[in-house]
């Protein structure tokens, strides 16, 4: 369902790349983008398929992962609300090698991917700042990989909710997190359990508080110290 624009167009004047346009370049994205909302669970993209857009996350929260041949799923990434993402695959014009799905009710920005190219083309500022955005995303990935093989699971689980406040990938994130213990087990690829486990010594630490369906971070900077082994 596509939804009318005045919210859209609140979004897309709030994104961090919009000060990098003139006026004349931000109106041809505001006459070319849409916006559509997901139910919880429902996919956005499918693996395999065209990347015609590249995307934003107006509200909600979203997961990039892959399902293997015998049905394990892998997470790759949280997109949470004020993010966009899919520049890789916009930018390649390849098949998303990945898919993407609602963790709970969404609404998603589609920027066509010929007025990406464009802006990209006829913006400095814009390809300054999509450069910015895949090398903060290829540092990301590096330290999942990192996080996933060296350390434990309370690490893991540490890493997965502070790197939601990305500065570079997630500029607009609240230190509430509107996001149930068994999503965070998604993201960090834990069952539910291991994942309660590991937020409830995060809690006892200091560094989040947990109500139901909330994570509330405290102390972001120590969160931080505690993904990377230093808590």
């Amino acid at each position: 369902m596509t939804v009318p624009g005045s919210n859209l167009r609140d979004f897309l004047e709030s994104s961090p790349w919009r000060t990098s346009l003139t006026p004349e370049q931000m109106e041809r994205v505001r006459a070319d983008t849409t916006m559509r909302t997901f139910d919880a669970g429902a996919t956005v993209c499918l693996r395999g398929s065209p990347a015609l857009h590249w995307m934003g996350v107006v509200d909600g929260m979203l997961k990039v992962d892959t399902i293997a041949a015998d049905g394990r799923s892998t997470t790759f990434a949280g997109v949470p609300a004020g993010a966009w993402f899919g520049e890789g695959a916009a930018l390649k014009g390849e098949p998303r090698p990945y898919a993407v799905v609602a963790i709970r009710d969404s609404t998603v920005a589609f920027m066509p991917r010929q007025t990406f190219l464009w802006l990209i083309d006829e913006s400095r500022g814009f390809s300054r700042w999509v450069i910015d955005q895949l090398n903060a995303r290829l540092g990301h990935y590096v330290a999942l990989i990192e996080s996933f093989r060296l350390q434990d699971v309370t690490a893991r689980v540490a890493y997965c909710v502070s790197e939601l406040f990305n500065p570079q990938l997630y500029p607009s994130t609240d230190r509430q997190l509107v996001i149930s213990q068994e999503e965070i087990g998604r993201l960090s690829g834990l069952a539910r359990q291991n994942a309660n486990r590991a937020l409830h010594k995060l809690e006892e630490a200091g560094l989040l508080r947990i109500r139901y369906g909330v994570i509330e971070v405290l102390d972001l900077e120590g969160l931080q110290r505690f993904a990377q082994g230093h808590g």
